[in-house]
C-alpha cells in the first residue's frame, strides 16, 4: 500500500502494480480497493500497464474530510494522476463512471477514459435516486443499515424483498461501514438524468460499456451517456451485467482500447 494527499491534506491509499502507461481504477458504491473485481482487473492489464487500484475517500485506508463536495474526489484523483506521471488512463465502473467523466469535464489529464454503466435515470416517469441529503440524515440518526437499503431499493433496483435476506449476510456489516460514503455517490450520480450539458464539453476518447445482461435502465443510462459524448463509441459485453463481469474480458476491452 502507498498513499497520496489530496489538495485539502486528505490520504488516499492505493496500490501500484506492473509497468507501462498508467491505467487508473475507480470504484462505485461500496467498492474499495480489496474489491476482487478490481484486484483481479489490475492483475489482468499489469503485464502492460501500471495500474492504480485505489480506495475512494472515506473507504479503506484512505482518510475523509469534511465537509464532502464532489470536486474533492476529482482533486483524489487528479492528485494519483500527478502520482502516474501527469496523466492517466482511467476506467471508471458505476457510479466510479460518473466521477471519473465529471473529473474529464473538469480537466483532469485523463488521456483516455473507460465507463461501465454509469446510473444515470432515463425514464422520466421513474422517482428520483436517493439524495445525498437522504442517505448522510440516515446515517446521522444512527440508521445506518437503513441508509444502505435506501441506496440499494432505490439506487441500485435491488428488490426490496431481498434486503431482509441480505441484512442477515456477512458482508451487511462492511456495507454498514461504508454508508456514509454512498451520499458521495449520490452527490456524483445526481437526481438520475445524464448531465448532458457537462458532458458535451468532455474530448477525452472514451469508450461506455454496457453488459449485455444489464437492466433496461442500465443498459438505456450508457445510451445516453455515449450519445451527448463527443468522442465516444458504445461496447456491449455479452452475458454480463451490473455486478457481474468476467474481469479477462474487461480487462481485454480496456487494453485494446489503452492500446490504440
Amino acid at each position: 500500500m502507498q498513499k497520496v494527499t489530496s489538495a485539502d491534506g486528505t490520504t488516499i491509499a492505493y496500490d501500484r502494480s506492473g509497468t507501462g502507461p498508467a491505467v487508473i481504477l475507480v470504484g462505485g458504491g461500496f467498492a474499495e480497493r480489496t474489491n476482487p473485481l478490481f484486484v483481479a482487473v489490475a492483475e489482468e492489464l499489469s503485464s502492460r500497464f501500471t495500474v492504480f487500484n485505489y480506495d475512494r475517500r472515506g473507504r479503506g485506508d484512505s482518510g475523509d474530510t469534511e465537509p464532502y463536495a464532489v470536486r474533492r474526489e476529482i482533486e483524489d484523483l487528479d492528485a494519483l494522476i500527478e502520482e502516474a506521471g501527469g496523466s492517466a488512463l482511467v476506467f471508471g465502473g458505476s457510479s466510479g463512471g460518473a466521477l471519473a467523466l465529471e473529473a474529464a469535464h473538469a480537466g483532469s489529464k485523463i488521456s483516455k477514459l473507460v465507463v461501465f454503466e454509469p446510473p444515470y435515470v432515463t425514464d422520466g416517469s421513474r422517482a428520483a435516486l436517493p439524495s445525498e441529503k437522504e442517505i448522510s440524515d440516515l446515517v446521522r440518526a444512527g440508521r445506518r443499515g437503513d441508509a444502505v437499503e435506501l441506496f440499494m431499493v432505490k439506487g441500485a433496483d435491488v428488490p426490496a424483498e431481498m434486503i431482509g435476506q441480505l441484512r442477515e449476510q456477512p458482508f451487511w456489516a462492511g456495507m454498514e461501514d461504508v454508508a456514509h460514503t454512498l451520499a458521495y455517490e449520490a452527490a456524483i450520480v445526481g437526481p438520475g438524468p445524464v448531465p448532458a450539458e457537462r458532458f458535451a464539453s468532455v474530448t477525452v476518447p472514451t469508450l461506455v460499456l454496457v453488459g449485455a445482461e444489464s437492466s433496461p435502465r442500465m443498459q438505456d443510462a450508457a445510451r445516453a451517456v455515449d450519445a451527448v459524448l463527443p468522442d465516444s463509441r458504445l461496447a456491449t459485453l455479452d452475458g454480463m451485467a451490473h455486478g457481474q463481469l468476467d474481469t479477462k474480458v474487461l480487462s481485454a476491452e480496456l487494453a485494446d482500447f489503452y492500446s490504440a
